[in-house]
């Protein structure tokens, strides 16, 4: 979870634009990514030629080069690119560094790649810069500058503090998933290089990220062969236009070159994506309702509804290839809930996929915006069944307190269960008293496809032996 050392500057921050007249948190959200995002491409420049001198190389394709650049959007200026490094302007006098951002930097970082049609330049093309003083500007570049940017999804957790400023966060779905679940997740999953991996609903791109970060581990990205495959591996739908600029933007910090970014509602019909990808990883909207007229045909054939997070779901086994996989963090009453469009749906992924593992997560995982408790869904598809028997976990603890402050605890179930899933076919576990067990397929349809884990799990009742009442009152009256 994010440090309280975070916690305090983003408060600084937001404090600081909210009396300089921005008040949407999304748009000041938009705005101090502009700032981070400046000021890690200064960073990661930084690091490579600290290493490029340690070796005696040179850095190859550099954001900041030698001599001039001349910014399209300033016609007839050049600046010397040293003047657009934070490490330099992050110096200058507030007024200037006012009119040097305003007219110099912000322009720069919107035409990286320009003259190419990448999803950056799309996605940048109608950003605006709109912190409005040059006293509110240099507050705000001093509290980035104090930022420990070290090996963190540094725009993700600016974006997660940022919420609790919403009120409607966790009434309209829009809350970021806590990073170490998307690990979790991601983990389980094992993405390799071959992989062409969708979230579609991806919000900041904490799962493409993560994916990334794991791909870039299992392989080496100066073979140019898997360079390539890397940077067009990834894509991500999302219908907030400043969620897609910030998430093209944390994929680009990332070393992503060209994810497969779209403005799309994922489940309408304006969506013609079919059998693409190899692997989703989601934590689709939990709490949203769409006209029926306007959602894709195909997903009310699996799930009658106008329910998001059923269309979600009946949308991944779409979008897959067959053979392709799927971890989908959902809410429980998709596990349970008694309506044909539930119930259609646990069918589906039964019947007619191939369901391999449902896994428990404690109610307090998405504290302090929402207390509803969730579960991940792991199949692949088939579109011809296979499924057998679907193993269960039940994960009580994540490493941290379930109330709001969300603080960190030594108990954490997450090792074990990534144990337990990768060995899950060589281990006995058909005690249904245990953390984790199988359900045959033919218990699961004769339950109506209930997926809850307290339908098939046993508790072990002891028996309790108590003094007689009347001992008690009597040791009660002597204390």
């Amino acid at each position: 979870m994010i440090s309280t050392t975070l916690q305090a500057t983003v408060n600084r921050i937001w404090q600081t634009l909210w009396t300089a007249g921005l008040t949407s948190p999304i748009t000041v959200l938009e705005q101090i990514t502009y700032l981070l995002f400046m000021k890690l491409l200064d960073d990661d420049q930084i690091r490579k030629e600290q290493t490029a001198n340690l070796f005696g190389t040179a850095v190859t394709n550099p954001v900041f080069k030698d001599g001039v650049c001349v910014i399209s959007e300033v016609p007839h200026v050049e600046m010397e690119y040293r003047r657009l490094r934070w490490s330099v302007f992050r110096h200058d006098a507030p007024e200037e560094l006012f009119k040097h951002i305003q007219s110099y930097v912000f322009p720069f970082i919107k035409t990286l790649g320009q003259g190419h049609d990448t999803v950056f330049s799309r996605y940048m093309e109608n950003a605006v810069f709109l912190i409005p003083t040059a006293k509110a500007l240099s507050v705000v570049v001093d509290e980035i500058d104090s930022m420990d940017m070290a090996d963190k999804d540094i725009m993700g957790d600016v974006y997660e503090e940022l919420l609790k400023k919403i009120a409607a966060a966790g009434d309209n779905g829009q809350f970021r998933t806590p990073r170490h679940i998307i690990d979790m997740i991601v983990d389980l999953m094992e993405p390799t290089i071959d992989d062409k991996i969708v979230d579609p609903a991806m919000g900041s791109a904490g799962f493409l990220i993560s994916a990334s970060r794991k791909v870039s581990q299992s392989c080496s990205l100066t073979n140019k062969q898997n360079r390539e495959k890397f940077n067009r591996m990834f894509s991500g739908f999302d219908t907030d236009p400043s969620m897609l600029r910030i998430g093209v933007m944390n994929m680009m910090l990332h070393g992503v070159e060209e994810p497969n970014i779209q403005y799309q509602d994922s489940v309408s019909e304006d969506n013609h994506e079919r059998s693409e990808y190899t692997l989703v990883m989601a934590n689709p909207p939990f709490a949203g309702n769409i006209f029926k007229e306007q959602i894709a045909k195909d997903l009310l054939a699996i799930t009658p509804t106008g329910k998001t997070e059923l269309l979600f779901v009946a949308l991944f086994t779409k979008l897959l290839k067959v053979g392709g996989r799927c971890a989908s963090i959902v809410p429980d009453g998709v596990l349970f809930g008694s309506s044909k469009a539930h119930q259609a749906l646990r069918r589906e992924l039964v019947e007619h996929q191939t369901l391999q593992a449902v896994i428990s997560m404690p109610s307090g995982v998405f504290k302090p915006y929402a207390g509803v408790s969730t579960a991940v869904l792991i199949f692949t598809k088939t579109d011809n069944g296979g499924t057998d028997k679907v193993w269960f976990y039940e994960m009580k603890a994540d490493g941290f307190s379930l109330d709001d402050k969300r603080t960190e605890i030594p108990e954490n179930d997450i090792p074990d269960l990534l144990a337990k899933f990768r060995d899950r076919k060589s281990l006995p576990m058909e005690d249904r008293t245990a953390k984790c067990f199988f359900v045959p397929k033919e218990e699961i349809a004769a339950n109506n496809y209930d997926l809850s884990i307290n339908k098939y799990k046993k508790v072990d009742y002891v028996a309790e032996t108590f003094p007689p009442t009347q001992q008690l009152l009597d040791e009660i009256q002597e204390l």
